[in-house]
């Protein structure tokens, strides 16, 4: 149904959200602060101890650290509840004393079907059920059997019997008074192209009932019993219930486990759902014959944060792997992502369960595979790549794998480990071995004796070099000025957010904190701020850096600051940043360009330029504004060497 403008927003004025939630949650009473409407409780959706579960009255909002459950209160009831949104809006309603407006004829009429055609696939359940314990179903009952499935399993899933013939189904039900049109409606017959009586859709199967996250069935799957049938596995017909790119198998139980703290596992089938929850991992779902699709994908990252894919180790099982990854880079965020999980070959989860125990598959799942490791080992995996050709073309498709991903510092991150397995594979910073080409000092490394190592490998003393390790300390310091000005101005956020999302910082807590950051661009206020920093990333990284000393004396880091002038200092100190690091993106660039000849030589002679650079900024002062002029200096030195052969040694 449709409400009148302006229905939500009073339902929401009238109601807090800690009110809502408070019905399900102990407030931590030591951490929570009701007159600021900031609450803590342990997490309703998964089990835990500690109170990472917050709740913010002034914002209407709730989010978890643990599970990074979020919404509103209306999400929560309908999380809480199991319910619809507008079940959820008809509670919130009801408690906060509100009349529902009048439904629309129209959408009233719409539920009134859907309801309607819920209960007639109910009613199929049962009869499905019912076929199983007959005389009909004795050859299904063998299989399921032989499968290992318990009665308690059997009846967990409403495993169910079509017997063979075209209408007993259709029979059974215009028997007891439901309409023909709503049995074709549903997807469980359909009308004859001869004239006849319509025919039941499913035959001399056994039925798998499909059910939405509210658990009313939708639809079926059903597995052949004759071996020389078409189809193995059959789906209900798309239908107005039905739609199965945007359904999953078993999503309410699953959603409720992963709620507890299990990991969601994707499975590629009904039989694997039931294997493994009846060996107790329970937050499985499988997609429904088809790829994963991407309202699939969404479904799932509602359940979960990082869902483990777990697939068959054949061909197929891999090749559905390597196109979810084109599916899911897109869609990436922090902290949304794709785990992998691939079975060894010939094995399925019940067969690897049976034959190693259900330890053997948890193991395959908290060993599972980032996605960024799946699509290397895509791009990388029984080729070789012995030529300059063959590496550029690997650049190139990892670089138009990379340009999928939206979020610029997800990006930035990718790029950092795609170039970390890269230098695995060529060997691009290897320690001399044995008999391996050396430079010679007196005649130049053209004219040594031994190997050449391939182009592309870096020699250790250079990458080493004084210009990379002086920059590693000041740029940790321009760092930590920045994150101070946003945690004491989190306004500036939301100013910078592009400029911030693309920075890669140095050190883990750094990291962390700029990632933290940019998860609540929308916070304001200060104080709050740092209490979210603290429950999510601990007090320790935050001690440290309001006990930096530069970080003490910035103006624009203490209270009262003007914003102008802070936003000014902000962009300034950016803006250094970057050019702080052009520079050694320009060194990385000409050390790369003399790979495979670079010598002692190069590395002292770089150096020597790094101790001018830190000399001429230590005469200007760090903080000074200098950065832009040593840059062009910078690179006109660092074309020289590269002009004057640095790699020729000149004599003794």
């Amino acid at each position: 149904m449709s409400l009148p403008p302006g229905f939500l927003d009073e339902l929401r004025e009238r109601t807090s959200i800690s009110q809502v939630v408070g019905r399900k949650v102990m407030w931590d009473t030591r951490k929570s602060n009701p007159g600021k409407g900031d609450m803590w409780a342990p997490c309703p959706f998964h089990q835990e101890k500690s109170a990472s579960f917050h709740v913010d009255d002034r914002k209407g909002y709730y989010y978890c650290f643990g599970c990074q459950a979020k919404g509103d209160a209306l999400g929560f009831i309908q999380e809480t509840e199991n319910v619809s949104f507008m079940e959820a809006v008809e509670i919130m309603a009801r408690e906060a004393g509100m009349t529902m407006p009048a439904r629309d004829p129209q959408a009233q009429k719409k539920s009134d079907r859907r309801t309607q055609l819920a209960e007639v696939m109910e009613q199929a359940v049962q009869f499905y059920r019912l076929q199983l314990k007959s005389g009909a179903g004795a050859a299904a009952r063998d299989y399921i059997n032989n499968r290992g499935l318990s009665q308690q399993t059997q009846d967990q899933f409403d495993i169910g019997f079509a017997p063979d013939g075209w209408q007993n189904l259709w029979d059974h039900l215009t028997g007891k008074g439901v309409a023909e049109e709503l049995i074709l409606a549903a997807g469980l017959a359909k009308a004859s192209t001869k004239g006849g009586k319509p025919y039941d859709t499913f035959r001399n199967r056994i039925m798998f009932p499909i059910r939405d996250p509210r658990k009313r069935c939708i639809a079926f799957g059903g597995r052949a019993m004759d071996p020389n049938d078409n189809a193995k596995y059959l789906n209900s017909p798309e239908t107005e219930l039905f739609d199965k790119g945007r359904s999953l198998y078993n999503h309410g139980p699953a959603r409720e486990s992963a709620g507890k703290g299990e990991p969601l596992i994707v499975a590629e089938g009904y039989m694997d759902v039931i294997a493994l929850t009846a060996a107790g991992l329970t937050s499985t779902v499988a997609p429904l014959g088809t790829a994963v699709t991407e309202t699939q994908l969404q479904l799932l990252w509602r359940i979960s944060p990082e869902p483990v894919i777990a697939l068959d180790g054949d061909k197929a099982g891999i090749g559905a792997a390597m196109r979810l990854i084109d599916l899911a880079l897109p869609m990436l965020s922090a902290g949304q992502s794709l785990r992998f999980c691939v079975l060894p070959e010939g094995l399925d989860p019940d067969d690897l369960i049976k034959e190693q125990g259900v330890n053997a598959m948890r193991a395959l799942v908290e060993n599972s595979k980032p996605l960024v490791h799946l699509l290397w080992q895509r791009e990388t995996e029984g080729k070789v790549f012995d030529s300059p050709e063959r590496r550029s073309a690997l650049d190139q498709s990892l670089r138009s794998a990379l340009t999928k991903i939206s979020d610029g510092n997800l990006r930035s991150h990718y790029g950092h480990e795609i170039k970390r397995l890269r230098a695995e594979l060529f060997n691009l910073n290897p320690a001399p071995r044995e008999g391996e080409w050396k430079p010679n000092r007196d005649r130049g490394p053209w004219k040594g004796k031994g190997k050449f190592p391939d182009k592309g490998v870096a020699v250790q003393s250079t990458k080493n070099s004084l210009l990379a390790q002086s920059t590693d300390v000041e740029e940790r310091m321009r760092e930590a000025v920045i994150l101070a000005i946003l945690i004491a101005h989190p306004d500036l956020l939301n100013h910078f957010l592009s400029d911030l999302e693309t920075l890669d910082f140095h050190g883990e807590d750094h990291r962390k904190m700029l990632a933290a950051l940019l998860r609540h661009s929308d916070e304001t206020d200060s104080e709050h701020l740092k209490n979210i920093l603290t429950a999510e990333i601990g007090a320790a990284p935050l001690e440290k850096l309001w006990s930096l000393s530069h970080v003490q004396i910035a103006p624009a880091v203490r209270a009262g600051a003007d914003l102008k002038t802070t936003r000014m200092t902000m962009a300034e100190e950016l803006a250094k940043l970057e050019a702080r690091r052009g520079v050694q993106r320009e060194v990385e660039d000409a050390v790369e360009d003399l790979a495979g000849v670079a010598d002692e030589a190069l590395t002292w002679r770089v150096g020597q330029a790094a101790e001018a650079r830190n000399a001429s900024l230590r005469s200007k002062g760090v903080s000074d504004g200098g950065d832009g002029e040593d840059r062009g200096s910078m690179s006109d030195y660092l074309q020289s060497l590269i002009d004057g052969e640095i790699w020729v040694k000149k004599g003794h």
